[in-house]
């Protein structure tokens, strides 16, 4: 029989060294435990079905289709990407990686999974008993968890592979449907599977939080897993997503990151204010800013205002000469292009957006800096939702608005945001960066700037967290909000993102 190449991670994270141009037995080094003995039949039963198994994969087409699609929408091309339990490699090499590590138990299937993707490496491993001296951008766990012995043991090998932003993702399925699987794998519908664990996202966040890592999001898919003319669409596309129907679903996905450590230093801030037609707000806007962090930046970009603004901007920038303070002039219209524009000029590892209007009191930016800094979150949201307003902070109809808004946007983001449009956003300049290359994915949808953001922090499983804040009245100047016609852009922008975000 041919040999199986085995490797160890090296201590040079840039090079892979094989171990041995022999079969070598993880488990022949020591004892056998009743552990080990259940590692083994698994082993075995994947031995022996690894010649079979793009049978079973062409027999089960609908999910291992919808299973690659929804990977790849979680993991941009590109990136450097680990996947335990890799199989015959197809779930790797179908989310285009820069550098690809398959790690399975059978050997079997790892010479198979290198025979049909040679530009990807492939391994003999443990899960359990992994060690790593190299680092990637996506650890994907597909179908695997129900089979490890020690859950959390296999989450905390991982630590060691995982950088800042790192992104696990953990695939199983329903246990709903545990039943059903296995009468068709007794009808031969479905590959047969060894004894395993039937694990619910809530077990597996639990898991997860012990090894150290913060759940993201779970998302819920497939509702009918074979190919039907019509229904298929209706089931996987509309109703699999809908209350009821969506805890039926065969397969959940949860997605979760490191928990982060302190910095070892201060970031650096920039502060971009969009403003038109706020004049009696500036010089208020910049007394009350306090000092947080490190080097502190003030953008702000005028939107043609017709009162003076850019005139008391530049006379106060005389009055403020500790201040580093710019003011830019927008190309187009609407919040949105000013903030691309002051953030394309910012200068700050952090980058947060302040309205000009001074609804949202200044003196709260330390708490969203020190949420970010800190690894609350990566994405930090306002929410004006939660403490009592002022009396005409907010008219009655665009509370109920917003409120709706919230509901629909947790629903398609999978995260909590009961407050999307609140102006005060902040996230770090390069996870911006990297908003701004895939947003081509959206396009040009958005002239408020909120959604553009959310979506994109979505897309890149960033991890929302909002602040709740006290929200006033203005005491200068008039709302530049269109209650109804900006209603309706919202209704279109949730559809739209209905789409992009979850019937994907």
């Amino acid at each position: 029989m041919e040999s199986t190449r085995v490797y160890k991670l090296p201590s040079s994270p840039t090079s892979l060294e094989p171990v041995s141009a022999e079969v070598v037995d993880p488990f022949e080094t020591r004892s056998q435990s009743q552990a080990d003995v259940k590692k083994l039949a698994i082993r075995d039963h994947f031995d022996a079905y690894a010649g079979q198994r793009i049978y079973w994969e062409q027999k089960a087409r609908a999910y291992y289709e919808d299973q690659a699609r929804y990977f790849r929408f979680l993991v941009p091309e590109g990136l450097h990407v680990l996947e335990i339990g890799s199989g015959l490699g197809t779930l790797l090499a179908a989310v285009k990686p820069a550098r690809g590590v398959g790690i399975d138990l059978s050997s079997e299937m790892v010479k198979e999974a290198s025979r049909r993707h040679p530009m990807l490496e492939f391994r003999v491993g443990d899960a359990e008993t992994l060690e790593f001296n190299e680092t990637f951008d996506v650890i994907i766990l597909a179908d695997l968890i129900g089979h490890l012995v020690d859950v959390e043991v296999a989450f905390g090998r991982l630590r060691h592979a995982c950088k800042p932003h790192t992104r696990i993702i953990v695939s199983y399925y329903n246990h709903l449907w545990e039943p059903v699987l296995r009468l068709c794998e007794k009808a031969g519908m479905k590959m047969p599977q060894p004894e395993q664990s039937w694990l619910s996202p809530t077990d597996i966040a639990n898991l997860l939080d012990l090894a150290d890592f913060d759940v993201i999001k779970v998302e819920r898919r497939l509702l009918l897993p074979k190919s039907v003319p019509l229904l298929s669409p209706l089931c996987n596309k509309l109703l699999a997503y809908l209350p009821g129907f969506r805890a039926l679903c065969l397969s959940h996905y949860v997605v979760a990151r490191p928990r982060l450590r302190r910095p070892e230093r201060p970031y650096s801030t920039t502060i971009v204010i969009p403003c038109r037609n706020e004049r009696g707000n500036i010089n208020a806007v910049l007394r009350r800013i306090p000092r947080f962090g490190g080097r502190q930046q003030i953008i702000f970009i005028d939107g043609h205002s017709s009162d003076g603004t850019p005139e008391e901007i530049r006379r106060l920038m005389a009055c403020y000469p500790g201040k580093d303070i710019k003011l830019l002039v927008q190309d187009g219209k609407g919040k949105g292009d000013a903030v691309r524009k002051g953030f394309a000029h910012a200068t700050g590892d952090v980058l947060m957006i302040l309205d000009a209007d001074l609804t949202m009191p200044p003196e709260a930016l330390p708490k969203f800096y020190e949420a970010l800094a800190n690894g609350k979150g990566e994405f930090i949201n306002g929410c004006r939702l939660v403490y009592p307003m002022e009396s005409q902070a907010m008219q009655v109809l665009n509370l109920i608005g917003n409120k709706f808004f919230g509901m629909a946007f947790s629903w398609l983001l999978n995260q909590r945001i009961k407050d999307t449009l609140c102006g005060t956003k902040v996230l770090f300049r390069h996870e911006y960066e990297r908003i701004a290359a895939n947003r081509h994915y959206f396009g040009d949808f958005d002239p408020f700037g909120d959604f553009d953001l959310l979506f994109g922090a979505s897309k890149l499983n960033l991890h929302i967290v909002e602040i709740p804040i006290r929200y006033h009245a203005r005491v200068y100047g008039n709302t530049n909000i269109q209650r109804f016609a900006h209603g309706w852009l919202l209704l279109k922008m949730t559809v739209y993102g209905f789409f992009r975000l979850k019937a994907v």
